[in-house]
């Protein structure tokens, strides 16, 4: 859980982030909101909270007066004493003697706190019997701990809910600005929407159909419903559409939507467990081919639920064992939130729309359905991602199997045209079986099927996208294993010094790799296609292709406050995935390739492991030079269809904090980084072969890098060419770097 950390006397320099020497990952400052409130015993308004029924006590100040709220500081670890004083009021001319009561406070410890904050960090609700051991330890009454946990919890939900808002009264300014803007060229054409041609009528029902989902939208993710008020923009009345037509299934029977369930799980069980004729296993690749004949003999209603026009069809089949018991990974895939955080490189945004059917048992899953959305991605910007709006099922078909199943509902009677046109990605019956095997393993098998609207895929990527690797099978389950994995070696408490090397308590260990994990995942969301960002294309003086883009952080604490600039490349390069995710991790030829490092030493600090792969691990490295000392967070992940290496600058004063075990959670990261992956031709014969590793022996890579730059601290800011000339250059060097120090010519 987290920690306050008072870093007010540890500020990095002002131009931390501005400095020229932008090199690892271009910025990583840290300032600290010292003036805020730290204290884990008061909510967000001050006050101190003394149950969890959100009841809180206001105390009063020694001077008589109006209540006021007590600073942090003079709240710091203290809790309330049964005894009660009584004060003379002291007023003259006051008949009898007015006695007021208050109350006297009991100050923790510094001892005290730290062995409370350890079992929280453990138990955020600790049960009777840890309370009553607690209080005996340091020589406390049951009800204080008791009390003191209730207000940390309550301090942390604040915290949450705090930056939530924050983040909710952004995009309501966004929508605001561009709700402004449409307004003012709507008068200027003459009562005539310049993008969609609709009147003024058409733009206030747009808007209010607009308003209503989101608000339900809103309303499944349990946050706040903000007025809203939005324009007509091509994008939006995409979205709009979308939404539209899927308010359809609301109207369609529950009875029928467990209808169109009950046969897709049917079908998906038949496609995980049939071998041939069904599956053809390809003789030159290895992977299992779906024989769509054979298919539509066995489902032919899938051929009349096609929509027109539509040219392709992926199927994939894959298994693999992962580090997860049955019935959790099942309520992983139930939960939105968690769903999303097992496939951070994939679906850059999810949602639970609306329940059709809460399930059944003590996790109340088993029988679930859910209407879902998610935007697909592949860590590249430069291949669209795919929305997809679909039906969740969960089953438990055994006591030792689960199934979770997704298809995408089609309404009778729509109009299939512009159905096709609104819904460019369809799920067919997909998912994936989940049975318990031992030791809390779990075998999964997952079919991925979908229908696919034909689009326009750069040159460099359309094997890897029309191949169906792309979102198959194979990169869905990769990814669930690598995630669960990470997920033990998190949670575990006999680990070997050697897979901990510079962190000497568990606590550092699990800092680290949380920091870790935080700023991969902000990578993946700065680097993808997302509609988060908006891509620039620019071609280079030397010819190469990148694609900018650039934001404005106002209330994100993980990130720095102001401009942000991201610009990415993407190349095929005649390397094996695994000989250049090496070359990237290795700290002896970082100044190889990281144009600013001139040439300095690097060492690392700490290295942990989080998986059995040597690759995947989490570093800490220190590159030293004649002027200053740099550290630098890398996070290393590889699986079997890709890799990813991501690292940012980070404050030492503020690293060394963490490693002795404080929370990062508002630390400000800003990664750069590499995503590795296979190109998809297994055929093509290799340049440069790794003698060390025999993974991916056939075929190259395809390399995206992406380099983040804080180009000004003043949000209001404009950008300038001068700010993206200076990342785009930094991006050139880097690539060319990497090309003399493969020795490969420009391809």
């Amino acid at each position: 859980m987290s920690m306050a950390v008072d870093m007010s006397s540890k500020q990095p320099t002002k131009d931390f982030f501005s400095s020229p020497a932008l090199s690892l990952s271009l910025a990583g400052i840290f300032r600290n909101a010292s003036s805020g409130s730290t204290n884990p015993e008061e909510d967000f308004l001050g006050r101190r909270v003394v149950d969890d029924e959100d009841r809180t006590v206001e105390m009063s100040s020694e001077n008589s007066g109006p209540t006021r709220s007590r600073s942090e500081e003079d709240l710091e670890g203290e809790d309330h004493d049964d005894e009660e004083e009584e004060e003379e009021d002291g007023a003259a001319g006051n008949k009898g003697t007015n006695k007021r009561k208050r109350k006297k406070y009991h100050r923790h410890t510094t001892d005290q706190i730290r062995h409370m904050e350890a079992l929280f960090k453990e138990t955020p609700h600790p049960d009777e019997k840890q309370r009553q051991q607690l209080s005996k330890q340091l020589g406390l009454a049951p009800r204080q701990v008791k009390f003191w946990f209730q207000n940390r919890r309550t301090q942390i939900k604040a915290i949450q809910e705090r930056h939530e808002n924050s983040l909710l009264k952004a995009e309501l300014e966004k929508l605001r600005e561009e709700n402004k803007a449409m307004r003012e060229s709507f008068s200027k054409a003459n009562s005539s929407c310049p993008n969609c041609g609709g009147g003024p009528d058409d733009l206030h029902l747009e808007n209010s159909k607009l308003k209503a989902e989101l608000d339900k939208l809103r309303a499944a993710l349990g946050r706040t419903p903000y007025p809203l008020q939005a324009s007509c923009s091509d994008d939006q009345e995409h979205r709009l559409g979308s939404l539209d037509f899927y308010t359809g299934v609301f109207a369609l029977e529950k009875s029928r939507i467990a209808e169109i369930s009950n046969r897709a799980t049917l079908e998906l069980q038949k496609m995980a467990t049939s071998g041939e004729p069904m599956w053809l296993r390809s003789v030159e690749t290895g992977r299992e081919i779906l024989n769509y004949d054979e298919y539509l003999k066995e489902f032919p209603q899938a051929q009349a639920s096609s929509f027109p026009g539509r040219k392709t069809i992926e199927a994939s089949r894959d298994a693999g064992i992962v580090f997860m018991d049955a019935h959790k990974l099942a309520q992983s895939f139930m939960d939105v939130g968690q769903w999303k955080e097992i496939f951070a490189c994939l679906i850059s945004k999810a949602a639970t729309v609306d329940v059709i059917r809460q399930g059944e048992g003590p996790s109340r899953i088993d029988g679930a359905i859910q209407l879902m959305f998610g935007e697909m991605q592949l860590l590249t910007p430069v291949v669209p991602t795919r929305e997809v709006y679909f039906v969740r099922s969960c089953r438990q078909l055994s006591p030792e199997k689960w199934a979770i199943v997704d298809v995408s509902v089609s309404v009778e009677d729509s109009n299939t045209e512009k159905e096709a046109s609104l819904l460019k990605c369809r799920k067919l019956p997909s998912g994936c079986i989940i049975e318990d095997t031992s030791n809390g393993h779990s075998k999964v098998t997952w079919v991925e099927h979908l229908d696919v609207s034909a689009s326009t895929v750069q040159p460099l990527f359309r094997s890897l996208v029309n191949t169906g690797l792309a979102f198959g099978a194979r990169h869905w389950v990769a990814t669930l294993q690598l995630h669960c994995e990470r997920l033990v070696f998190f949670m575990a408490t006999n680990v070997p010094t050697k897979d901990s090397l510079g962190v000497t308590t568990l606590a550092g260990r699990k800092s680290v790799l949380k920091m870790a994990q935080r700023m991969t995942q902000s990578f993946y969301r700065a680097i993808a296609a997302s509609s988060y960002h908006q891509w620039t294309k620019i071609t280079t003086k030397t010819g190469q292709d990148m694609r900018v883009s650039s934001r404005k952080n106002l209330h994100d604490p993980g990130e720095p406050t102001g401009v942000i600039v991201c610009a990415s490349s993407s190349l095929w390069l005649p390397v094996s995935p695994a000989l250049l995710f090496d070359f990237f991790r290795d700290e002896a030829r970082r100044h190889e390739w990281d144009a600013l490092s001139n040439g300095a030493h690097v060492q690392s600090i700490a290295n942990l492991s989080k998986g059995q792969d040597r690759g995947n691990s989490v570093a800490i490295q220190t590159v030293k030079s004649r002027e200053k000392s740099i550290w630098v967070l890398q996070d290393s992940s590889t699986n079997s269809y890709e890799s990813v290496v991501v690292y940012a600058p980070v404050d030492i004063n503020t690293t060394q904090l963490v490693l002795a075990g404080h929370d990062p959670s508002n630390i400000q990261i800003l990664p750069s980084g590499f995503s590795i992956i296979p190109d998809g031709v297994e055929s093509r014969p290799l340049v440069i072969t790794s003698t060390q590793d025999d993974r991916n022996s056939q075929g190259g890579s395809l390399l995206t890098l992406a380099l983040q730059t804080l180009i000004n601290p003043s949000p209001a800011a404009k950008l300038n060419m001068e700010s993206v000339e200076s990342v785009t250059n930094l991006v050139s060097v880097t690539l060319h770097n990497i090309k003399r120090s493969l020795q490969i010519e420009d391809c």
